[in-house]
């Protein structure tokens, strides 16, 4: 063939190489140099070029290492045929980017306190940990987690929630998310769940990207409707009994026999108990877990450190009973611990050591005074506004006697820089209720942000506080 008449531009920073090396492949993949063509000699194409022979070699070689030429032995180089990659003139659009607002006061209810955590404490363990003698941490652990935690784990479960296990039956993941479709995979295809509604968001998600039939049960002002479980197809029910999440409701004595009587039922029903935040309980003692209660083997019990510790460290845990055990030893024999090995250590240390439990004693004593403060601030506004759900957790439920809607009030404190959650929003149909409600969390805001908060969100909802019967 003809000399390649390639400009190559020696004032830019691009080496010649790769000048040459991109012209001859363009030229090959255009058509501009045919398949089975000869290619010039290194020498000739040097001189021709007027650049080293070493400039030539090397994007030779490149082209070659990509398949876009071929070296024959004592013949030369000869073009490649290059399969032809489809190209659709897409028109460019601006990339979508998630809606970021700044909110002056943002009422999450799953936001935590950070402020308080107790960092030199965790420095120090972390440090003590990560010593060189500590080889044994890089290596894999237990399938499970590693065994000492899920003892601390069954340990502290046994004392503060009246949880019966034993450490073989816990598994340690990286959150509910993680450990549900563990759970889901176990059971059988033709099994159909039940879930709260309104209720936790991610799990209706869980269930519908595993192809799982999932059925919505509605919630009373004791938890779940138990008639309308039972009149259902439902054979496994996810459940949030010590503290319902969002609404705050808290499953009955009554409820939570009936509950456990239809489980009992049929062999293949179970229930699953999700105690995420029972931790945080401000008007009576701690109500015991409902697996504590399960006498069948029926409760599954899962629950996270996300609300004690601190949402970034990702470790949850599931208690399951025994003779599904079995059936997770068989099916997951050759899964990893999906939580590092370091971060299962480091909690392990801290519930060992003490610390767990007074962290956990201060964070409650913290979390009632920020509930009390916020309830304080409200009572202002009643009976305009009133509060429930403020038994336990880090979040209430304010119903607002108003002519707006749920979405109306949203939209009011989102344009004075308020973030705050509708109860319509956790329920799977969008369904919403009149009254409206509105999901506050106090968790991660200091008692002046909680008290300057509410003032303008009542502001922007035009509702005054009302007048005390001594002022008039």
């Amino acid at each position: 063939m003809d000399m390649l008449m390639f400009q190559l531009q020696r004032s830019i920073s691009t080496p010649l190489y790769k000048q040459l090396y991109r012209e001859i492949k363009q030229a090959i993949v255009d058509g501009k140099i045919s398949v089975d063509t000869k290619l010039p000699s290194k020498r000739k194409l040097a001189e021709f070029l007027d650049i080293s022979q070493t400039t030539v070699e090397l994007a030779y070689g490149q082209l070659v290492a990509e398949g876009f030429i071929e070296s024959r032995a004592r013949k030369g180089f000869y073009a490649q045929p290059v399969e032809e990659v489809a190209y659709l003139d897409v028109p460019q659009e601006e990339p979508l980017a998630p809606e970021r607002l700044e909110y002056r006061y943002d009422f999450n209810p799953a936001a935590i306190d950070s402020r308080s955590f107790p960092f030199s404490t965790w420095r120090k363990l972390s440090k003590d940990l990560l010593d060189e003698s500590n080889h044994g941490l890089l290596l894999s652990g237990h399938p499970q987690g590693d065994e000492t935690l899920r003892q601390e784990i069954s340990r502290y479960l046994f004392q503060s929630r009246g949880v019966v296990c034993e450490a073989d039956q816990i598994i340690i993941g990286s959150g509910t998310e993680q450990l549900m479709p563990l759970l889901i995979r176990l059971l059988d295809k033709t099994i159909v769940f039940g879930f709260e509604n309104p209720g936790y968001a991610l799990t209706h998600t869980i269930f519908a990207h595993h192809d799982r039939k999932a059925v919505p049960i509605s919630i009373e002002t004791d938890g779940i409707n138990v008639g309308e479980l039972e009149a259902s197809e439902v054979d496994i029910a996810y459940v949030t009994p010590s503290h319902q999440f969002p609404t705050g409701a808290v499953l009955s004595a009554t409820k939570r026999a009936q509950l456990l009587n239809w489980a009992a039922a049929k062999p293949e029903r179970y229930i699953i108990e999700d105690d995420y935040d029972s931790e945080f309980r401000y008007t009576s003692r701690p109500i015991p877990a409902l697996q504590s209660m399960d006498v069948s083997g029926r409760v599954i019990y899962i629950s996270t450190f996300s609300k004690s510790l601190m949402p970034s460290l990702r470790i949850a845990y599931m208690v399951l009973p025994k003779r599904l055990m079995r059936a997770y030893r068989q099916t997951f024999l050759h899964y990893s611990s999906s939580v590092p090995r370091i971060d299962q250590q480091l909690v392990s240390a801290f519930m060992k050591e003490g610390h767990f439990s007074r962290h956990l004693n201060r964070m409650r004593k913290l979390y009632k005074k920020k509930l009390e403060h916020l309830t304080a601030v409200l009572h202002v506004f009643a009976p305009q506004v009133s509060v429930s759900g403020q038994q336990a957790g880090m979040h209430i439920v304010l119903t607002v006697q108003t002519a707006l809607t749920e979405n109306e009030l949203i939209e009011r404190a989102k344009s004075a820089g308020i973030r705050v959650f509708g109860l319509g929003s956790y329920d799977v149909e969008g369904k919403t209720v009149s009254p409206p409600k509105i999901v506050l969390g106090f968790g991660g805001l200091t008692e002046q942000e909680i008290e300057s908060g509410i003032m303008n969100l009542m502001a922007c909802w035009e509702i005054g506080a009302q007048k005390s019967s001594s002022s008039e």
